[in-house]
């Protein structure tokens, strides 16, 4: 049997493979991943708003990595990443807005599998990137439906910003 043929990788100087180790390991990371997603899906319920449970779909829904992310780059209230746009309003209004989004269609982003929404929400939300005050939220998604970031302001193509 040519070694291309072979299921197996042999690779020289590591420890053979232990499987039932690893079973162990992949058993007690999903254990571990899915007592993780609980208590992500618990702390969102905490929020109060109504309606919390859409941004916990299939089709589109906040992780709270993302959440974490929207928060520490674009939050007034943490001092990082100064230039970038900050939401000005309470962090439940903020995800009444991301949870309302989710009615308003995807337009793919140019050069990516990603998404976009970018929603007037008719009232001062914060302030943009170049600091002006601003109605618009920006809403990014990946193609399965994941909220990877949301900011105050609207979302441009780096292809637009060049022309």
């Amino acid at each position: 049997m040519e070694q291309a043929d072979q299921p197996i990788e042999q690779r020289p100087n590591t420890p053979p493979f232990n499987e039932e180790a690893w079973i162990k390991l992949v058993f007690l990371l999903s254990d571990t991943q899915d007592w993780l997603n609980e208590l992500a899906n618990g702390a969102l319920m905490q929020v109060p708003m109504k309606n919390r449970k859409r941004l916990l779909r299939k089709t589109y829904y906040l992780p709270l990595s993302s959440l974490a992310h929207i928060l520490e780059r674009h939050h007034y209230k943490i001092p990082r990443h100064p230039g970038t746009s900050k939401f000005t309003i309470p962090v439940p209004e903020i995800l009444s807005y991301l949870r309302d989004i989710s009615a308003e269609p995807g337009t793919p982003i140019a050069g990516s599998l990603d998404f976009k929404r970018v929603v007037n929400v008719g009232r001062v939300i914060g302030f943009d990137r170049d600091q002006l005050p601003t109605t618009y939220i920006s809403v990014l998604t990946d193609s399965g439906g994941r909220i990877t970031t949301a900011f105050p302001g609207i979302h441009f193509n780096l292809s637009q910003e060049t022309t």
